[in-house]
């Protein structure tokens, strides 16, 4: 209750930052992280808000040294670094994302994402997918969830970036309902000799 009540202040005090009346739901981090495993450590996390994702994750098997967490909030990012203290948590927006050092020159194999794309002008959005994929794996995918029946990517930007999105499913236990999308790089055609 305590972080239903926290998440709620947020949310009357940054609304369109938030973007949400309430924390993401279990079976939304259980959907959002069920494409990454222990293999894809280090993992990215961005706005982490309340943590759902981030005990998710670990239950997945991520080891909390293998996690960054990028939130805006002060207030959360203060409650995630009490909660989580062998975890790196930046408290910054993620549209400077490109300009940190994150894991030294490992890159991680998934950026899981809380953002309110939607809520976002699309220069922000391409700035918050230029530094998630400068931080990826090749074969890294961005898994991003919305409240909408679309990828909160709009096409062109996908197009621009050789990027490729595919629905990984939704849930009605979550409020409001939600779908996950994974956001991917094409792959590179083959040359032919």
């Amino acid at each position: 209750m305590n972080e239903q009540l926290s998440f709620l202040c947020n949310w009357v005090s940054a609304p369109r930052r938030v973007a949400a009346i309430a924390p993401s739901s279990k079976a939304l981090a259980t959907l959002i992280t069920s494409g990454v495993s222990l293999n894809d450590a280090p993992v990215i996390e961005l706005g982490a808000g309340t943590g759902v994702f981030t005990r998710q994750l670990i239950e997945r098997g991520i080891p909390q040294e293998q996690l960054a967490l990028v939130e805006f909030g002060s207030h959360f990012a203060r409650s995630l670094r009490e909660e989580f203290p062998a975890i790196r948590v930046f408290c910054m927006d993620a549209a400077r994302l490109g300009g940190i050092q994150l894991f030294g020159r490992e890159k991680a194999g998934a950026v899981v994402s809380g953002l309110p794309l939607l809520s976002m002008p699309p220069l922000q959005v391409v700035r918050i997918l230029r530094g998630a994929f400068a931080h990826l794996r090749q074969d890294g995918a961005f898994y991003q969830f919305t409240y909408g029946p679309r990828c909160p990517v709009p096409r062109a930007i996908l197009e621009r970036f050789g990027l490729r999105a595919r629905y990984v499913g939704g849930t009605l236990a979550n409020l409001p309902p939600a779908a996950v999308f994974q956001i991917s790089r094409k792959p590179i055609p083959a040359k032919v000799f």
